[in-house]
């Protein structure tokens, strides 16, 4: 039986093309309680790459004491072609991070902040002001070394501890990272607490503050089922830049409130049927989420990917 594919009904005000940054190659296996070998991980990149995917994220350089799943990063780099058309960034947490990056031949690097206290000190292990100040500090030296760096913004909509967030703190807190070199800026809607209106309030805040909407891109969890609904709201106001993770992997392993990332596929279903071009292969992205299953022995959260391949 031939796959059921999404029919597309193109809308005049939504972008024509977006690009995803596929994240369950780092934000995806560092929650995972089995963590894969160097081989199956460059496995899995290799799978996404072959889909379509251009925007891959790798690993980090952080601690292997703090997140195991994320150890011999340094190795997935040197089993990839880091020269191609692919962008493979890595999350780099401090100078030592970025310097060992540097030396593993990385193109792309990721720095990380957040927007409340409490995190920062929960996830971060210091006040925000400070851990702020080392990711930005970061952030220079590798625009300085000539890398193309992501800002990734956390509790961007709402904090376990602190509740609700102020669009404008999330504002001052992404121009500080636009200031700093980052190309792209990511907004985490880490708890899944995010609803449309409330995408829209936070994204005029930051056109409000002079960032490019094309500099934007929005990283959704699915806690309350709103992932695909604050997409959308999104794409509405300009957003053509998304992350993904294939099978809805993912979470943070230091907000237990955290559930699963939007699947990739999820995503691509959608902009499929809204006419929105993407040059990913949806069934490819299906398959792989079945596979990666399988080597974490367990359930996924994505639906899509059962639907298409009839499982």
């Amino acid at each position: 039986m031939t796959a059921q594919l999404p029919q597309q009904f193109a809308s005049s005000n939504l972008p024509t093309e977006v690009s995803i940054c596929e994240v369950c190659a780092r934000d995806g296996l560092q929650s995972q309680a089995r963590t894969l070998p160097v081989s199956t991980r460059l496995e899995l990149i290799r799978r996404l790459s072959g889909a379509g995917l251009k925007t891959i994220e790798a690993g980090s350089f952080v601690s292997p004491r703090a997140v195991p799943q994320m150890a011999d990063t340094r190795s997935v780099l040197a089993g990839l072609d880091l020269d191609s058309e692919f962008a493979f960034p890595v999350l780099v947490p401090n100078q030592r991070g970025l310097d060992d990056a540097v030396a593993a031949g990385t193109k792309d690097a990721s720095v990380f902040i957040s927007v409340t206290e409490s995190f920062a000190q929960a996830n971060l292990g210091g006040s925000l002001q400070h851990t702020t100040d080392r990711s930005l500090e970061v952030a220079r030296a590798a625009t300085a070394a000539g890398l193309r760096v992501r800002g990734y913004l956390s509790m961007v909509f709402g904090d376990p501890w602190e509740g609700a967030v102020d669009p404008d703190r999330v504002a001052t807190a992404a121009s500080r990272l636009v200031d700093a070199g980052c190309v792209t800026i990511s907004l985490g809607d880490t708890i899944g607490t995010a609803t449309p209106g409330h995408v829209t309030a936070v994204l005029d805040s930051l056109v409000g503050a002079g960032i490019p909407i094309d500099r934007i891109a929005l990283h959704t969890h699915n806690t309350y089922g709103q992932a695909l609904a604050n997409v959308y709201s999104a794409l509405q106001a300009g957003v053509s830049q998304f992350d993904a993770s294939a099978g809805g992997i993912g979470g943070c392993p230091f907000a237990r409130t955290a559930s699963g990332n939007l699947a990739t596929e999820d995503l691509l279903w959608m902009l499929q049927g809204l006419g929105i071009s993407t040059d990913v292969d949806i069934e490819a992205v299906a398959s792989i989420s079945q596979w990666l299953g399988e080597q974490l022995d367990i359930p996924l959260p994505s639906a899509t990917s059962s639907a298409i391949l009839g499982r």
